[in-house]
């Protein structure tokens, strides 16, 4: 009788031990699917940020193709083919976003941006249209008002660039739009202000020095603006100045503007020199 009893517990120990065994082995499992997890968020932002883009379209590629439903994998593809320039690849990415069931406002103005940056302004209106008004972001602003300019409907780009504006705290490249926006109506005087305010918020932004002398130089007024440059961006913008001036028919001062550009640049300038050789052979 004590025998029998010895091999129960036994056997009732040896259960217990394998179902220990079976929790502890399960248990060790979790925890490296959640250290899994965290190591491919972590990779995948890396990927997403200091990755060279076109080795993070191909890490997005091979994971989607392992897991084609998941959003976070597609989103990261999409990304990465905007950030490699690969836009109309990122167009048909971005749909395969907004065609799965987690899919959100935000990315279908991502779908937008895309479409923008292929030029179909007519698909973009449309996928901005599909947003509903309570999903107020600065991108979703700023791509109405770049829209609205693309379909010469003045009024509302203002009020999408002013609403942009207000919600951001870096409207310096939102501005700088807004006053090539401007300069594209011929209000040249509001798109030099606009300039000025991109450069005040940003003094590294060097399209907006440029797009400001061209606001100057299409009122005639051929003098560098006060803004802070180098000795490179100086001679590059007296370059602008000089091509303004005779685009002005202002040949004589566009051939002294061309001078001073040479003279100022640090190096041979050379687009700078073969203008004016042009203009001096006629």
């Amino acid at each position: 009788m004590r025998q029998q009893i010895f091999v129960s517990a036994c056997l009732v120990g040896g259960l217990v031990l394998s179902a220990c065994a079976k929790d502890d082995t399960e248990a060790v499992d979790r925890a490296f699917q959640e250290v899994n997890v965290v190591d491919e968020s972590n990779l995948n932002d890396v990927m997403l940020t200091v990755a060279d883009p076109n080795e993070a379209v191909t890490y997005f590629q091979r994971t989607v193709k392992s897991a084609p439903d998941r959003i976070d994998l597609n989103r990261g593809l999409a990304l990465s083919l905007i950030r490699a320039k690969r836009n109309t690849e990122a167009v048909t990415a971005w749909e395969k976003v907004i065609s799965l069931p987690e899919a959100t406002d935000a990315d279908r103005v991502e779908l937008a941006d895309a479409l923008i940056r292929t030029s179909n302004w007519d698909e973009a209106r449309a996928t901005l249209d599909k947003v509903p008004p309570t999903h107020e972001t600065f991108k979703r602003y700023r791509l109405e008002a770049m829209v609205a300019d693309s379909e010469q409907n003045w009024k509302r780009s203002d009020s999408f660039y002013q609403t942009a504006v207000g919600l951001t705290t870096q409207p310096a490249r939102v501005m700088n739009n807004w006053g090539y926006s401007k300069l594209t109506r011929g209000d040249y005087a509001e798109a030099e202000r606009l300039f000025g305010d991109a450069i005040r918020q940003d003094q590294s932004l060097f399209t907006a020095k440029n797009n400001l002398v061209l606001a100057r130089g299409a009122q005639r007024n051929y003098t560098l603006p006060v803004i802070p440059m180098d000795q490179t961006e100086r001679a590059q913008l007296l370059h602008t100045l000089a091509l303004s001036a005779v685009k002005q028919g202002d040949v004589q001062t566009g051939e002294s503007l061309l001078r001073q550009a040479i003279s100022t640049h640090p190096q041979h300038f050379d687009a700078a020199a073969h203008a004016l050789a042009a203009l001096e052979n006629g």
